[in-house]
């Protein structure tokens, strides 16, 4: 069932983005789309502006130009206020300019009296503008040939960005309210958890008392010492293990440990309660491995490992549990020659309440993380995992001297 969340969950996701992917297909279409007409406005509009321009040029040869006529002409090129624009003649000397931001002030439009800076500046202009498709031709008749240049004004040159400039504010709204939503949901389930575990405590702590007393009766009853004995490790085991489910939530009590130790110690244990076709073998590292630990808690962990390796073997192949050490870490690997663990579900094996089992809550893993990832600041991952060959999990917890 948990297996069926976690695949309706990545679907979900999957379909998410697929939507959103659409959308924003849609968006940035329509924008292009709207910046092309815009384009073509300006344009038009600057047609007409060179247009206007050639019909100066030639009305000002007549001997009597009508007044009414060029002041409606002069009023065109005087209407473009936001679209910078260069007049060259064949030869690429400017003639006019307008709208452009020059570096310093202009006292006329004739470039004759421009200062150096501004006519090296428009000429950097003409060079930009000359290999690009903003250009109109003007023919002057026997003046000959005329072109305009001209830049996108600055609303379409916005209008370019703008759909992207949105894109990115959309992303990021988004990814502060899932990592919103999802630092809640985390807290929330670190509160059921701990809660669920302290309970638990509390629930076998009854029984566990319980059971210490008959075990000293069953030493007054004459019953064999050897099972007294081996009932009595099993007990002590539930006593721990109360004690484990206490500690989560609060910082437990952390000590210098050789992680050697610690998973020989575990190692025995699990030897005596696990099938006997099963082979657990321990590798002890070359030299002592110290790091700062809580001993309930790691041995959990590596119960755990143990125990799902016990799972994925159907009672018949062989675990090994070894201690090494790199430069900043002492590490643990647990290597199985069972079933393996698919790719996709790698992703998910410490997610809360995902598990392959028919039976189980799919809390192990997850409770692992959080003990080897928050109380002793490593971290617990998948080495290697192929299917129908078998499984190495690995603890890296940090070294002290």
């Amino acid at each position: 069932m948990a297996g069926n969340i976690y695949d309706i969950r990545r679907y979900g996701i999957i379909s998410f983005l697929v939507v959103s992917i659409v959308v924003v297909g849609i968006f940035l279409y329509y924008s292009d789309s709207l910046v092309k007409d815009l384009s073509s406005q300006e344009r038009d509009r600057m047609q007409i502006w060179a247009d206007a321009t050639r019909e100066i040029v030639n009305v000002s040869v007549e001997e009597e130009p009508d007044p009414a006529m060029m002041d409606f002409l002069l009023s065109i090129i005087e209407e473009n206020r936001n679209i910078p624009v260069l007049l060259t003649d064949s030869d690429g000397n400017i003639l006019m300019h307008r709208n452009f931001a020059l570096p310093q002030e202009a006292d006329s439009l004739s470039p004759f009296t421009l200062s150096q800076r501004n006519m090296e500046f428009l000429k950097s202009k003409y060079e930009k503008l000359r290999g690009g498709t903003n250009m109109i031709e003007i023919d002057m008749g026997e003046a000959g040939k005329q072109y305009l240049y001209y830049e996108d004004s600055r609303i379409l040159r916005a209008l370019n960005y703008y759909p992207y400039i949105q894109v990115l504010v959309l992303m990021a709204f988004i990814l502060i309210v899932y990592y919103a939503v999802s630092s809640t949901k985390r807290a929330e389930q670190n509160k059921v958890w701990v809660g669920l575990s302290k309970e638990t405590a509390h629930q076998l702590g009854t029984p566990i008392s319980s059971l210490m007393a008959w075990m000293e009766l069953l030493k007054d009853l004459g019953v064999d010492a050897e099972t007294v004995s081996e009932m009595n490790k099993d007990v002590t085991r539930l006593s721990t293990i109360a004690s484990r489910f206490s500690k989560i939530g609060s910082k437990p009590a952390m000590q210098r440990e050789d992680l050697n130790d610690l998973a020989r110690k575990c190692t025995d244990y699990m030897k005596t309660r696990i099938s006997k076709r099963i082979s657990l073998t321990f590798i002890s590292g070359e030299e002592p491995v110290y790091v700062m630990a809580s001993s309930p808690l790691a041995e959990w962990v590596m119960e755990n490992l143990i125990k799902n390796a016990v799972d994925a073997m159907d009672g018949d192949g062989s675990i090994t549990v070894t201690v090494s050490s790199d430069k900043d870490n002492g590490v643990i690997d647990v290597t199985d020659t069972g079933k393996g663990i698919s790719k996709k579900n790698q992703k998910n094996i410490f997610s809360p309440g995902f598990t392959t089992k028919s039976r189980g809550w799919g809390l192990g893993l997850t409770l692992a993380r959080r003990i080897v990832e928050e109380y002793h600041g490593g971290r617990i991952y998948v080495r290697n995992s192929e299917l129908g060959v078998g499984t190495t999990f690995t603890i890296e917890i940090p070294k002290v001297c």
